[in-house]
């Protein structure tokens, strides 16, 4: 008989017949022991064995019962209701006149057979004890062994559950069903997995005409672009059983026991057929092998093998769609994107300012809003935002409204809220005087060399306010989506970054270590322009990168050299002279407005944040310019200069 699949869910199996097995040990186990302890009601009297002898001598004894230890005696009385008991401790076998005295006294004599249950009831507890022990050890190996059958051998309401379930045994039926609706922003996406709704609607149709709808459908993307709402809306469209596990649920410290999962998993999606499988995380299981981590033995090997026989074990008439997830398809195992697998690959992009503002609308259903609240502001000032950023800030600006007992999210909610996403939560510290001045100085070298490069991002803020780990921030605001950056892009990215350090130097006449992330990111950024982007007359375009493969991640442990020891010392000077030229950028800059500069360092103590209007008031005011539509401008998802 076929396994209930109400019996094991995933909430874990069903536990009541070990329940009441142990619940029945335990009670026989405590009355027995019980029984041994608690200690007999005594007699009305108790005699020593001299007194019982003399009365036996004296003829008040009527009647003696012997036991295996000891003698109870019953006293002669005129009426036998007056008789009164006696027990005493007989050493018998050490008195044999006992039974001569009672016998010739005319004593009638009983003896009872010695007590077998008392050495039962030692040996019960210990018995009950390991007959437990025994038949669970037997129900857990046998489902670890794949026994999937009715009674003891490994049904699904076994003592450790069925270790090769798990939540993929029974399809999950969500509370609200999810349509491509549900998902903006992916457009593209949604096109390239329509078709698999028709194909799960009406199977036959696409069969009669020998037609095989791809069975691997891979999704790739960053975090938060949605992977799997887009599988669960590919099966609220089709309205299919849909089988969601991830690719930890077939790690398991038993070598076989992934594998068997996956074989499971498959079993019930054929039954339920048409269905979707969709494996969340499939680079948790899915890395190449073969890196020397671990032989074929291996247990994430042996699932990954598993995984591949089944997807090849698919017949042309089987209407099951596998799905999976990742956002490292560079580890994947090149078995699995062959075609016949996963061979139809699906990206999810990080969303545009339309897309963007698409998300927003459909998180924002359930929010009441303010009339001037703006999500076209939001959306553009929210570059490199994903699907589950753009939930999380109007989830903080909910927070927020409720925080302070209000009933509409508004705009200063909203503001704050992206703030807090981008920068952190303010933190109380108690900086010195000294350190508060030296931030300013550092903050207002990067706004000033922001607002006077060419080429670079405009300003939104500037902030000596400390949120998250950063004490002060210099946030801008790219004016369009950029998809490539072109060098004079990066080298006044370069002059901006370092601006702090050098209005330290200029203004102080030391550095600090409040640089230090301005400088690696500087390096990092220096080290790309020379070796992967080849931006440098002496070295040209040649990849000279260093080697981004982890073995752990699935790659091969020994990398091979991809330049000489000279070629490596050329690109580290180059990344040097970068560096170099664009501090000594920024020092000109400085050095040529050094009024404006310290005109915005006093204005940046005084007030700690600072708007773009009241830079530019501080940096340039005869500056004529047009008051903007919004009083605020948007801030973008950029990385911000501390």
């Amino acid at each position: 008989m076929p396994p209930n699949p109400e019996k094991n869910t995933a909430d874990g199996p069903n536990w009541s017949g070990m329940q009441a097995l142990v619940v029945l040990a335990v009670v026989l186990s405590l009355t027995m022991l019980g029984s041994l302890f608690i200690e007999q009601p005594p007699f009305e009297a108790r005699l020593s064995y001299s007194e019982i002898k003399q009365k036996i001598r004296d003829g008040d004894i009527q009647s003696a019962e012997l036991h295996e230890h000891d003698i109870v005696v019953t006293t002669k009385a005129v009426d036998a209701a007056e008789a009164e008991e006696f027990s005493a401790v007989i050493p018998m076998q050490g008195d044999p006149e006992l039974l001569a005295l009672l016998e010739q006294q005319g004593v009638e004599i009983t003896a009872t057979e010695p007590d077998d249950v008392s050495i039962f009831s030692y040996l019960l507890p210990w018995v009950l004890i390991l007959g437990v022990y025994l038949w669970l050890q037997r129900r857990m190996m046998t489902n670890i062994t794949g026994g999937l059958g009715g009674g003891l051998g490994g049904g699904p309401g076994g003592v450790a559950g069925n270790i090769l379930g798990g939540r993929f045994t029974k399809p999950t039926k969500p509370t609200r069903k999810i349509t491509f609706d549900d998902v903006a922003g992916q457009d593209q996406a949604k096109r390239e997995v329509a078709e698999l709704v028709e194909f799960l609607r009406d199977p036959e149709r696409f069969q009669r005409v020998g037609a095989e709808v791809p069975h691997g459908v891979l999704l790739v993307g960053p975090p938060g672009t949605g992977k799997t709402l887009l599988a669960k809306a590919l099966a609220g469209e089709a309205d299919v059983p849909f089988f969601s596990t991830s690719g930890s649920e077939f790690i398991e410290i038993f070598v076989g026991v992934g594998a068997g999962r996956v074989r499971k998993m498959f079993e019930e999606a054929r039954k339920a057929a048409p269905s979707i499988i969709f494996i969340d995380e499939l680079d948790s299981i899915g890395r190449t092998r073969g890196t020397g981590l671990g032989g074929g033995h291996d247990e994430r090997e042996q699932t990954l093998n598993q995984i591949l026989a089944e997807l090849d074990g698919f017949g042309g008439r089987e209407a099951v769609v596998v799905l999976a997830a990742t956002n490292r398809p560079d580890v994947l195992d090149p078995a699995l994107l062959r075609p016949g697998r996963f061979d139809r690959h699906v990206t999810l992009n990080l969303p545009d300012k339309q897309a963007r503002r698409a998300i927003l609308d459909i998180h924002a259903r359930k929010l009441p809003l303010e009339d001037t609240s703006d999500l076209d502001m939001i959306a553009a000032g929210t570059p490199g935002f994903s699907g589950a950023d753009l939930k999380n800030l109007l989830n903080e600006a909910a927070i927020g409204t409720a925080r302070r007992n209000a009933s509409l999210v508004t705009r200063a909610d909203l503001d704050e809220a992206r703030d807090k996403v981008m920068m952190g939560t303010v933190r109380t510290l108690a900086i010195r005087p000294q350190e508060r001045h030296r931030l300013a100085v550092h903050e207002a070298g990067h706004a000033a060399v922001a607002y006077f490069t060419p080429g670079a991002d405009p300003l939104y803020k500037v902030t000596i306010i400390p949120r998250g780990q950063a004490l002060g921030g210099t946030h801008t605001l790219p004016e369009a989506e950029r998809h490539t950056l072109d060098e004079e892009y990066l080298r006044a990215q370069l002059v901006i970054l370092l601006a702090g350090r050098a209005a330290e130097k200029l203004f102080l006449g030391t550095v600090s270590s409040g640089a230090d992330d301005d400088i690696r990111r500087a390096t990092e950024q220096a080290r790309a322009m020379v070796a992967r982007w080849g931006m440098t007359e002496d070295l040209g375009p040649v990849d000279l990168r260093q080697s981004e493969d982890h073995p752990f991640l699935g790659r091969s442990m020994a990398q091979p050299r991809s330049h000489s020891d000279a070629t490596a010392a050329a690109v580290d000077q180059a990344v040097i002279e970068l560096l170099k030229t664009a501090e000594a950028a920024a020092t000109e800059a400085l050095v040529q407005h050094r009024g404006q500069v310290e005109r915005l360092v006093s204005q940046l103590e005084a007030d700690e944040t600072l708007d773009f209007d009241a830079i530019r008031a501080s940096l340039d005011p005869d500056r004529v310019v047009e008051q903007p539509a919004q009083p605020l401008p948007p801030v973008g998802k950029v990385p911000s200069v501390q």
